[in-house]
């Protein structure tokens, strides 16, 4: 049995490139409530006013600026309390997966975060799928590193208890589709 905050958080998760966003996106353009990826804003902010908390600069701190935001977005949809679903694309157990990549220990308070600021345990991952992989300003994982984060995505949410779903390689709107009909 989940609680009613569990089945309100969606986690779409894999590696760069497998098209989450492309779905999120989808999404939110059907009205549903979405957390665009965290990373990649901060990537964008921090490039843009000269900051530091990059993954090619400051690993770690760009870890601990992803776990703040992703608190602060979970804690806000979570007092939405409005019962529908809220889809994130990459949810905080993707920050353990991204340490775990970069080969930094998991600090206690992002443990205490996996744990205490739980997802519906029907997770959605997007497996790699090279036709549609594509770099640009944020991403410059190699699509061999993209495959790594999927395979690390794999093992963090199976490590917390998840139950993975892989995201058929389908046109948007069928994979969005696909996300729904698991949900009903």
């Amino acid at each position: 049995m989940y609680t009613a905050q569990q089945t309100q958080h969606i986690v779409i998760t894999g590696g760069p490139g497998m098209g989450k966003s492309s779905i999120i996106a989808h999404m939110t353009s059907l009205d549903y409530h979405c957390i665009p990826e965290v990373g990649r804003m901060i990537i964008i902010e921090q490039m843009s006013n000269g900051g530091s908390k990059l993954p090619w600069v400051d690993p770690f701190g760009f870890a601990m600026e992803m776990l703040r935001q992703a608190t602060i977005d979970y804690k806000n949809a979570t007092s939405r309390q409005t019962g529908d679903f809220t889809f994130y694309d990459r949810g905080i157990p993707d920050i353990m997966g991204y340490l775990l990549l970069s080969g930094i220990a998991f600090p206690p308070q992002l443990e205490e975060a996996c744990l205490n600021l739980p997802y519906f345990k029907k997770v959605f991952i997007t497996p790699p799928w090279k036709e549609i992989y594509v770099n640009d300003a944020e991403r410059k994982q190699s699509y061999a590193e993209a495959t790594d984060t999927y395979e690390a995505m794999r093992q963090v949410y199976s490590n917390l208890d998840y139950t993975l779903i892989e995201v058929p390689k389908l046109t948007v709107p069928e994979r969005t589709q696909f996300i729904l009909s698991q949900l009903q």
